[in-house]
């Protein structure tokens, strides 16, 4: 099969999370937001089904994944597909509902981290929240992420099977989606998330063996590979950073 991903072009956003595991994975695809506008890609892809299309299943948003004639929606919803079918979930009933209560918990720290720069509106310029934005970074780089870093190197510390992933003996779509927020968060908050990692090696090392593998390291060195911008999920904004609880109470 021939899947075809439909996400918004020029940036990585909730779309490297299926990038990644596809990737990893050496699937046949098709990443619709490189494709040419006069070829059927980009946006007016996008639009075709969110817009346009009359199909009885619509997606609400992108990223979404066209599977022969399945259009499946939601990040977390298209890892539990694409997981089983690629070797990178667990077979039985159980462990696949672990990784998928796990992918969903990903996706709401992601929604926080997002939430640093747009904390009042998605439809509102970063600008036009400055202030907002810098009270809920304070919040977030103090309280909420190291709650959330600590959560996942707890997990990694109790998978019982003792490998180097979160649920089992191999890496699984929720690792390599973890190893891309720890990539974001470099990115955007680089003191912060290094003071916060600290006491997170299982996280550290994580991250590493994870863009360490073969194809995730061609992947990276590709020209599919779209940078980190200040268009992004992730975005660098030096303002919005604090390193440390003292300077968060000032």
């Amino acid at each position: 099969m021939i899947y075809e991903l439909y996400y918004w072009p020029g940036i990585q956003g909730r779309g490297e999370f299926v990038r990644l595991v596809l990737e990893d994975a050496a699937a046949h695809y098709v990443d619709v937001a490189l494709v040419p506008e006069e070829k059927g890609g980009g946006v007016s892809a996008l639009e075709h089904y969110l817009e346009g299309a009359d199909i009885e299943r619509p997606p609400f948003a992108p990223p979404f994944l066209k599977a022969g004639r399945q259009l499946i929606g939601q990040t977390a919803n298209i890892l539990l597909f694409l997981g089983a079918r690629l070797g990178l979930a667990p077979r039985d009933a159980s462990g696949k509902l672990w990784l998928h209560q796990l992918q969903l918990t990903v996706a709401d720290f992601v929604v926080e981290i997002h939430d640093t720069h747009h904390p009042i509106g998605s439809g509102l310029y970063y600008e036009q929240q400055r202030p907002a934005a810098k009270r809920r970074s304070k919040d977030f780089l103090v309280n909420r992420m190291p709650k959330f870093l600590n959560y996942f190197e707890r997990v990694l510390e109790r998978n019982p099977s003792n490998g180097p992933g979160m649920v089992r003996t191999s890496i699984t779509y929720v690792d390599l989606s973890m190893a891309q927020v720890i990539a974001g968060l470099r990115y955007a908050f680089p003191t912060a998330s290094r003071n916060a990692l600290r006491i997170c090696p299982r996280l550290r090392a994580l991250h590493d063996q994870v863009f360490a593998r073969p194809r995730i390291k061609r992947y990276l060195a590709s020209e599919r590979r779209l940078a980190f911008n200040n268009d992004d999920l992730f975005r660098r904004y030096p303002e919005l950073e604090i390193h440390d609880k003292a300077s968060a109470r000032q």
